[in-house]
């Protein structure tokens, strides 16, 4: 039995009064999305903004009812067994929610409450511990930072210890201590037998944790594969430099540009030669010039650029 299974999962949102007055119906933000999670996995959902990734784990969650379809979390209907769905599950969401009238430690006894579970200070314990909260259980949630407060979210989800562990961007906006701090965490979670499902706009935490992945682009799946079969279909090197100026466009329309830095696709050194000489002949000089192994962000990057199938409104 999978963990967690999507089966021909569609949302669509109704069209507001402006949008119907405009003759507008309404937007499809998932078109039949279907897959199986399985137990123990370390599993990845990717896609842009808009793609449906957050619409589909508000699903997961019980927030929000598909128009069509089911899921389900250890076998338990999200919506026809709500509670013991929502038992299985630890969410650790995007927004940064809390109650500004508690201290840590009463935030995570208040939480473990709505489950149930009584007199479990020494689980709470290990989880200040694990995430770098031990000098903070005697502080207000109003006196905490971004980061801190976040640390404070992950530990809520797993106070009543779920078999089923949803990180929704847990580490967008935080510094690199406790991105290390969670994962670390997180990742002895995984081996001790809990499923993780993670949406992550770091294509290489995906790459580096992740068995499996799912890519979403406009509510549909474009991909779904372990990692290393995902990497493998790539392109099989990466030509990185920098230079100064406008590339070429019949250059540019294949590159990926962050600032002066650049990097091309290319399969052999023929190929390479071929682009820096067509680079040198616009007038740019290059420098730091590299060769790597494709990597997620690339694949990534493909799929994303493939030929667009807009989803039609639903009537």
């Amino acid at each position: 039995m999978p963990a967690i299974s999507f089966q021909s999962v569609s949302k669509t949102f109704p069209p507001s009064r402006q949008q119907r007055a405009q003759g507008k119906t309404g937007l499809r933000a998932l078109d039949g999305v279907t897959f199986d999670i399985q137990e123990g996995e370390f599993f990845g959902l990717l896609g842009p903004n808009g793609a449906g990734k957050t619409t589909l784990i508000s699903i997961l969650a019980g927030l929000s009812r598909p128009t069509a379809g089911a899921v389900h979390v250890n076998g338990f209907d999200v919506q026809a067994q709500f509670s013991d769905a929502r038992r299985q599950l630890g969410v650790v969401p995007q927004e940064l929610v809390f109650d500004p009238f508690f201290n840590v430690r009463e935030a995570l006894r208040i939480q473990s409450g709505y489950f149930g579970i009584r007199n479990n200070d020494d689980w709470i314990d290990e989880l200040l511990s694990s995430l770098g909260l031990a000098d903070k259980a005697t502080a207000n949630m109003r006196q905490l930072s971004g980061g801190m407060k976040r640390r404070v979210l992950v530990a809520q989800a797993l106070v009543h210890k779920p078999p089923v562990i949803v990180l929704d961007e847990p580490t967008a906006g935080v510094d690199v201590e406790l991105r290390q701090t969670l994962w670390q965490f997180v990742a002895r979670l995984n081996k001790e037998g809990s499923t993780v499902l993670l949406t992550t706009h770091y294509l290489e935490e995906a790459e580096a944790l992740c068995n499996r992945i799912a890519m979403l682009k406009q509510g549909r799946v474009i991909a779904l594969d372990r990692t290393s079969e995902l990497l493998r279909s790539a392109a099989s090197n990466v030509l990185r430099f920098k230079t100064d100026g406008q590339l070429p466009w019949e250059i540019a329309r294949n590159a990926r540009i962050t600032g002066r830095i650049v990097q091309l696709p290319a399969q052999n050194a023929h190929e390479v030669e071929q682009l820096l000489a067509a680079i040198r002949q616009a007038g740019l000089a290059v420098e730091d010039v590299e060769m790597r192994k494709a990597d997620l962000e690339d694949v990534f990057i493909d799929l994303m650029a493939g030929e667009q199938t807009p989803l039609e409104v639903a009537r």
